[in-house]
């Protein structure tokens, strides 16, 4: 496990896509499924060593945050909280969060942004391991509309020659989803990032910044992995239906972070047992009690 590892999540959005539905609520806290949908990402942070984790969010939702999550001691972690006033792109992300970071390594992740597959955890370990070794590491996986993101081209040896964000005439199927790991060396370089046409602070061209040094590894994520972005009511509603069916198929529940920590062993079984009680009534809680049986 790396000590110094720290972990961001991107709950700012304004979730524009999905209006009136996200209008009540901050949309990272939207369901999908049956939990939100910041639980899944929140997984694989935990689930990958991460114990500090900063949430950056619009200000008027940090005391929604603070009450659903709290400071994260009750699952062994460090929650902290940080606003992004405008929306000024991902890489923004490494502005607003360099005084927690001090000099860390850090993974990320997009709350808007679902994996599924029984290998994914270990994936993501491998993209760990090499940023630790490169510098910087990011996932590449199939998309279908490839100009809606950032692609990524190969050479015949699989070595990235080349970065477009949302291109019109995309040079390959292959994309960057929304969980990007940075060694220390983040903070600093973003400085030198101009906003693009859109006004924003681009996560590719701090990712080009890394190729550019020659300290980009990449992790390609197999037919085995589904990714879903969950930028609109269909995704979501089709994420849903993805997350139910995985479940039930392989007979387990994801985006449990409380299960998570106590299996990196942040919390013990009776803390996890605490935890279960204020979900008593639901499927959630059940499962958790269930689960703890055979501990």
């Amino acid at each position: 496990m790396n000590n110094n590892l720290k972990g961001i999540l991107l709950a700012a959005g304004k979730g524009t896509r999905l209006m009136p539905a996200s209008m009540p609520l901050s949309k990272p806290l939207l369901p999908l499924y049956d939990k939100p949908m910041i639980y899944y990402p929140l997984e694989t942070l935990i689930r990958i060593g991460v114990k500090d984790i900063l949430f950056i969010v619009q200000e008027e939702d940090i005391p929604v945050y603070k009450n659903v999550f709290g400071n994260g001691e009750d699952v062994g972690l460090n929650f902290y909280y940080e606003v992004q006033q405008t929306q000024r792109g991902i890489s923004d992300a490494y502005v607003i969060a360099e005084n927690f970071l001090n000099s860390s390594p850090s993974v990320l992740a997009l709350c808007d942004n679902v994996f599924l597959g029984i290998n994914y955890f270990d994936y993501a370990k491998l993209a760990l391991d090499k940023m630790i070794k490169n510098g910087a590491s990011i996932f590449a996986i199939q998309a279908e509309n490839p100009k809606k993101f950032g692609v990524i081209e190969l050479d015949k040896n699989e070595n990235i020659v080349g970065i477009e964000e949302k291109p019109e005439k995309p040079k390959s199927n292959l994309v960057i989803p929304g969980m990007y790991f940075f060694d220390k060396e983040a903070t600093e370089l973003v400085k030198q990032i101009k906003p693009s046409k859109r006004g924003e602070l681009e996560i590719t061209d701090l990712i080009k910044l890394y190729l550019k040094n020659k300290k980009l590894g990449l992790q390609i994520l197999d037919n085995s992995i589904k990714w879903h972005d969950t930028g609109n009511s269909q995704a979501m509603i089709e994420a849903s239906i993805s997350i139910r069916n995985y479940e039930k198929e392989n007979k387990l529940k994801i985006g449990l972070y409380e299960i998570a920590a106590f299996e990196m062993g942040f919390i013990d079984k009776k803390q996890l047992l605490k935890l279960a009680q204020k979900f008593n009534k639901s499927d959630y809680g059940k499962f958790i009690v269930e689960y703890s049986k055979n501990y």
